[in-house]
């Protein structure tokens, strides 16, 4: 039996994405990329704060849990062949096909912050154009992660290849489900504290493979469990309300601070309310939202596609409404959000449609 529940979370956290990268946009709160912010404190920005602890945590958990159920159905080579065709295919091949525009704009942008163009105008058009296929992955980050957690779920199955890891999380109460909150905890340890400007370090504090694998396999091995959701759902009243004063302390009294920084997220407060936001709309989802319609039934089938084609809206839309129109500050904000709320299912519709093109940009066969 379909989990409704889950697939709703999963397009209601797609979509939180789609207005969070509305908001980072236009940051002044140091937060790498982006164009930058209009000035003075803009309180918009709490957005940032109360949604990036936990929305891409929370987004690897569900795909882990959703790996554990496509691994019941599929072989190890079913789900690899599949996996690479819906992941890996979209995050290389689309690069060319949809996302150097993401790129175009990105170096646009960088432009503008430099006071000086990134890319020399004498440079050929196609050695920009490579430039800018590799420099629009943008949030395709989390595709690529999600290819290699995929592969390396499949290593793990062969070892155990009795399940005892996962059968032995099944009876798991609510007060150990808590307390794996700390592996987040370590986890965060893995970023690195001080990168080094002529180095990967950036990179790998953007991609974060090591920190984001602890909730996909968490999600494989503990939350794809029937026992555990309904565990959840029934103290999601607590949960949910533990993550909201948590939230509003650490959102008040770090405000202004650069909070994608590895410092701030491995702070304990922050760690906390990650957790149990995560563990509460879990359990929120699985005891209220266990239903569907046919917009839910759209958005579960498109959220992904959304996800993919959304931040070239972003970065085109973005730059333009700054850059070269003088409209107020919330005018700006209204537009682009509407851009890509309309948008983003508009190019996903109309690319889905397209032989070839869809199979690069979703890994759509047919």
């Amino acid at each position: 039996m379909r989990k409704h529940w889950l697939d709703n979370l999963r397009w209601v956290v797609v979509l939180s994405v789609l207005f969070y990268h509305v908001i980072y946009f236009y940051n002044n709160k140091g937060v790498f990329g982006g164009i930058g912010g209009f000035g003075g404190n803009q309180y918009q920005d709490i957005v940032m704060y109360v949604l990036y602890p936990w929305f891409m945590m929370l987004m690897f958990l569900i795909a882990g849990i959703s790996a554990r159920y496509s691994l019941e159905k599929l072989s190890s080579k079913q789900f690899i062949k599949s996996r690479t065709r819906k992941l890996l295919v979209p995050a290389t091949l689309g690069l060319f096909i949809l996302h150097w525009i993401t790129g175009f704009f990105n170096t646009q942008g960088a432009s503008l912050t430099m006071g000086n163009p990134m890319l020399p105008e004498e440079m050929p058009v196609f050695i920009k154009y490579f430039i800018w296929s590799v420099s629009g992955i943008g949030p395709l980050w989390f595709i690529q992660d999600l290819w290699l957690f995929s592969i390396l779920i499949v290593l793990i199955r062969k070892i155990d290849k009795k399940d005892i890891l996962w059968k032995a999380c099944e009876k798991i109460q609510i007060i150990p489900i808590i307390l794996l909150g700390v592996l987040l905890y370590v986890g965060s340890f893995t970023l690195i504290l001080y990168p080094r400007a002529e180095s990967f370090d950036g990179l790998l504090n953007l991609y974060k493979p090591l920190n984001y694998l602890i909730p996909f396999l968490m999600g494989y091995f503990v939350f794809s469990h029937d026992k555990v959701q309904e565990k959840l759902g029934k103290y999601s009243p607590i949960l949910i309300s533990i993550a909201i004063v948590c939230g509003t302390i650490l959102t008040i009294t770090t405000f202004g601070q650069d909070n994608t920084l590895p410092q701030y997220l491995q702070s304990p407060l922050n760690i906390i309310y990650t957790w149990f936001m995560m563990l509460g709309l879990l359990g929120i989802f699985q005891r209220f939202c266990n239903k569907t319609n046919a917009f839910a039934t759209y958005m579960t089938k498109s959220s992904f596609g959304l996800y993919i084609v959304h931040y070239v809206v972003i970065a085109s839309f973005g730059y333009m409404l700054k850059v070269h129109t003088s409209l107020p500050v919330f005018a700006i904000y209204a537009i682009l959000t509407l851009a890509v709320f309309v948008l983003s299912p508009l190019i996903y519709e109309l690319l889905r449609r397209i032989p070839f093109v869809r199979w690069c940009i979703f890994g759509i066969k047919k």
